[in-house]
């Protein structure tokens, strides 16, 4: 009989394994749309995360990665907000995790939410952060934007894999719609 010591970290695959299993099973992630709010709660602008693609090209997107097996979706959430905007962050998790929206992206050329890798289902949160941010890992910056800047049209389209329509969503759900 053979004793093994388990694998302190059972829920990272490898390159090869993770594609994979994306090429056949989808994915679970968690999406979290940073918010800085007044007292009274009220957005007082909305994070967006500037990342060069593979292949160089700058987009703009939100706190966003895959939930780890035997994972929790608040340790997840905690963890992906950490390793984006550092570790002085303080988000504001509320107790209930149920998300505004659940986001599902597709491989599939057309579609209005789209990864090449994978299928990919996200329960997108927004979540109020009141500490200093840092970009960390392949975040290059954070930008803060009141939501009218926000809903410039062409911030929009520079957002990645479609994710301008959850930058909608974030907006209306909060009711943060701009006063004309």
């Amino acid at each position: 009989m053979t004793v093994r010591t388990p694998d302190p970290d059972s829920s990272w695959l490898g390159d090869d394994e993770l594609e994979l299993i994306r090429r056949r099973v989808p994915m679970l992630y968690v999406e979290a749309v940073p918010l800085r709010v007044d007292g009274e709660g009220r957005v007082e602008h909305i994070g967006t995360l500037l990342r060069a693609d593979p292949t160089g090209v700058l987009t703009r997107t939100f706190v966003t990665g895959r939930v780890n097996y035997g994972e929790g979706v608040r340790d997840a959430l905690m963890r992906h907000l950490e390793k984006d905007l550092g570790a002085m962050v303080f988000p504001q998790l509320p107790p209930s995790l149920t998300p505004f929206t659940i986001a599902e992206y597709s491989p599939f050329p057309g579609s209005p939410l789209h990864d090449d890798r994978q299928h990919a289902v996200a329960l997108v949160y927004a979540v109020p952060v009141s500490g200093d941010c840092n970009p960390r890992q392949d975040a290059l910056e954070v930008s803060w934007l009141t939501p009218k800047e926000a809903l410039d049209p062409d911030l929009l389209d520079e957002m990645e894999g479609g994710r301008g329509a959850l930058m909608r969503a974030a907006i209306s759900h909060l009711g943060a719609y701009p006063r004309t």
